[in-house]
């Protein structure tokens, strides 16, 4: 059955509770894992704003500078796999054994970096961890699937997003004062028993779980399996060659590109490339808000701190402000998930990041106040909070049963592989324009990143269902 023909069959509510349980997500039926699930998302994000606050710690306690741009670029290529792998495990067997699979990694993953003697173990327990946290958001999809039904589906999401705001305000400070006191192991370290208690609080929930638990005579698809790691290297060499010279510069990263593209189809629904009306769009959608916001993002505090001369702690300030209008964004798509259909949803929230990106684009070009950049992202936070729940929550809408695993992998492979091609693109604009001096490396990169935003707002339209299908009761 092709990925068309499933999309329009059954859906996951058919199988859902008739209504929506009383208090939502924090009611009875659904308080224990709503907690649970949600703190390991807090914990997952306070791990992954901490390793950017004391990096450059640790490259100089290990003596790796020559591996720093890996440190990053390495998790995000690993997490394709654990992403296809969790998939497979959850159309194949339930989402139980694939989220218990993916937290033992990513503790793995947390002990081998907190312990390494070298930077080299370091990098190597960042793979472990990149490796369990791509499979532990495909988990936690299909639990959302499982264990709520529809009419609290925006309102898991907004959770989820709202799960950012606490690590995006303290995390930096608490990362650097762990650093500073008791050493930067114990950032990675202290979050193992954490991780532990969150998990215990979900355990009880997979016992809950609504519908069947899979098909274990599904096959393992070994084929996606091995295109997600061709696309893991593509995409690890992509972020690699950006620092080529010469005529690398430019064919170097075309062609990881090229590959990465072509070993992205068979992990994707069929038509993502060409926006096919329904979940296509809706993947591509998901990419394209991922490579422009994530692409922007990073040039944002750079921007303060070098052509106004913020120091870091008041260059976080955009960053702060995104995350919280991107919860406040979150809050108010699931206070209007009725009223407010998921195409226009995703094409207010592509408007809003559009014009962020604009902000940010005329503050380097024509040198306004830096005022207008940070509001201008918080617009584009609020613009993410709009978009992101719904490709979420329309993902799970076009799923059954047996391809939960299948569309909540390629979401979150479309988010991954959106952000670290858009991250890699920047760079090498970045540095063919440095030569140039002034604003032109910063306008640049934020020209082009407007892109993917402004085709996100023209395709978003195109996010509706296929012919025949039902919309969910």
């Amino acid at each position: 059955m092709s990925v068309e023909e499933e999309n329009s069959g059954a859906r996951v509510g058919d199988a859902a509770p008739g209504g929506a349980a009383p208090g939502g997500i924090l009611g009875r039926g659904h308080r224990t894992v709503t907690l649970g699930i949600c703190s390991l998302i807090v914990l997952s994000a306070f791990e992954a704003l901490a390793v950017t606050t004391v990096m450059p710690t640790i490259s100089a306690a290990l003596n790796g500078a020559s591996l720093y741009a890996l440190a990053f670029a390495g998790p995000l290529a690993t997490g394709v796999v654990g992403m296809v792998l969790a998939g497979n495990w959850c159309d194949r067997a339930g989402p139980r054994g694939s989220l218990y699979g993916s937290v033992v990694l990513f503790v793995a993953g947390l002990a081998v970096v907190g312990t390494a003697p070298a930077m080299a173990v370091f990098l190597s327990g960042r793979l472990i961890e990149g490796f369990g946290s791509g499979a532990l958001t495909v988990a936690l999809y299909v639990v959302v699937a499982r264990a709520y039904p529809p009419q609290l589906h925006p309102q898991i999401f907004a959770a989820f997003a709202a799960s950012w705001v606490v690590p995006s305000l303290v995390g930096p400070l608490v990362a650097g004062l762990i650093a500073q006191t008791l050493g930067w192991r114990w950032v990675f370290l202290g979050v193992i028993g954490l991780v532990a208690a969150a998990l215990a609080m979900v355990i009880p929930a997979m016992a809950r779980l609504h519908g069947p638990g899979g098909h274990p005579t599904m096959p393992w698809d070994l084929g996606r399996l091995g295109w997600s790691l061709l696309a893991a290297c593509a995409v690890l060499a992509l972020n690699l060659l950006a620092d080529a010279k010469g005529p690398l510069l430019w064919t170097g990263p075309a062609a990881a590109a090229a590959i990465a593209v072509v070993a992205l189809r068979p992990l994707l629904p069929r038509r993502t490339f060409v926006s096919g009306a329904g979940l296509p769009s809706v993947i591509l959608s998901r990419g394209l808000a991922a490579a422009a916001f994530f692409g922007a993002d990073v040039y944002i505090p750079y921007l303060l701190t070098v052509r106004y001369g913020f120091p870091p702690l008041a260059a976080g300030l955009s960053v702060t402000a995104s995350g919280v209008f991107w919860a406040t964004g979150s809050w108010l798509q699931s206070r209007l998930s009725t009223h407010l259909s998921h195409a226009r949803s995703v094409q207010l929230g592509a408007l809003a990041l559009f014009l962020a990106i604009a902000a940010a684009c005329a503050t380097a070009a024509l040198a306004l106040p830096a005022a207008v950049a940070i509001a201008g992202w918080a617009l584009g936070g609020f613009g993410m909070g709009l978009m992101y729940p719904r490709t979420g929550v329309a993902t799970l809408e076009y799923s059954t049963v047996e391809n939960q695993g299948f569309n909540s992998s390629a979401l979150s492979i479309a988010d991954s592989i959106g952000a670290s091609m858009s991250l890699a693109a920047t760079a090498i604009v970045f540095a063919a324009l440095a030569g140039l001096g002034g604003p032109w490396p910063f306008a640049g990169c934020f020209a082009l990143t407007a892109l993917p935003a402004l085709a996100a707002l023209v395709l978003a339209p195109r996010i509706r269902r296929p012919h025949g299908a039902k919309a969910p009761t």
